[in-house]
C-alpha cells in the first residue's frame, strides 16, 4: 500500500467547520462571546484531539499555529452575523459536513500510523462523532448521537469508504472526496427526510 500523506489544511478545514457548529449552538442559546469561542474550541478540536491521543500522536492543534486563530475567527463570524442566517437546519448541515470530514481524516490518519483497516475505520467514526458529543454535553442538550436519525452510520460510511479506497489502492484525494461526499449526502438525507434506523423494542 502507498503511504498516506495528510495535507495540514485538511485538519484545519474540518476544525473550522466543526468550530462553526459549536459557535452556532452557543448563539442559539444566547451565550456571551467568550462562551461562544469556548464552544467553538471544544467542538473544533474535540474529535481530532481524541484521535491523536489514541494514536499516541502530538495533538494536532498544539503544533499548528493556524488552528486557534481559525477557531476564534469562526466564532467572530458567528457573533457578528445576523442570527437569521443560521436559522432552520444550517447547524445540522454544518455538523454533517464536519462529521463526514473528521470521519475521513480520523480513518486516514490511523492508516498513516499503521493501524489495521477495521480499527482505523472505527477510529474514524469516533473522531467524527466526538466533537459533536462534547458540544452537546457542555451545552446540556440531548446528544446528537442519541437521536433516532442516521448519524453514527453516516460517519461509519465515510470512514469505511476511506479505508476501502486505501485498500483498493485508489488515489488519496479521490478516495477522501468520495468518502466525504457520500457520508455528507447520507447525513443530509437523514436531516431532510428524518431518516433513521429501527430502534430496539422489547417484546
Amino acid at each position: 500500500m502507498t503511504p498516506i500523506v495528510l495535507p495540514p489544511a485538511l485538519d484545519l478545514i474540518g476544525t473550522a467547520i466543526f468550530a462553526l457548529t459549536g459557535a452556532l449552538l452557543a448563539a442559539r442559546l444566547r451565550q456571551t462571546f467568550v462562551t461562544m469561542a469556548f464552544f467553538a474550541l471544544v467542538t473544533g478540536v474535540g474529535g481530532g484531539s481524541l484521535r491523536d491521543m489514541l494514536l499516541g500522536a502530538p495533538a494536532f492543534w498544539l503544533h499548528n499555529p493556524w488552528v486557534a486563530p481559525v477557531i476564534f475567527a469562526t466564532a467572530l463570524i458567528a457573533w457578528f452575523t445576523p442570527r437569521r442566517w443560521w436559522e432552520k437546519e444550517v447547524l445540522e448541515y454544518a455538523d454533517a459536513a464536519g462529521l463526514a470530514g473528521f470521519a475521513v481524516l480520523g480513518a486516514a490518519k490511523a492508516l498513516a500510523f499503521g493501524v489495521a483497516p477495521v480499527p482505523a475505520a472505527v477510529l474514524g467514526v469516533v473522531t467524527g462523532c466526538a466533537g459533536g458529543v462534547a458540544r452537546d454535553v457542555i451545552a446540556g442538550v440531548p446528544s446528537i448521537i442519541m437521536r433516532p436519525e442516521i448519524y453514527v452510520t453516516a460517519a461509519a460510511i465515510s470512514a469505511g469508504l476511506a479505508v476501502a479506497g486505501w485498500l483498493a489502492g485508489l488515489p488519496d484525494g479521490l478516495t477522501w472526496a468520495v468518502a466525504w461526499t457520500t457520508g455528507f449526502a447520507v447525513r443530509s438525507a437523514a436531516i431532510r427526510w428524518k431518516l433513521g434506523l429501527p430502534s430496539y423494542r422489547e417484546e
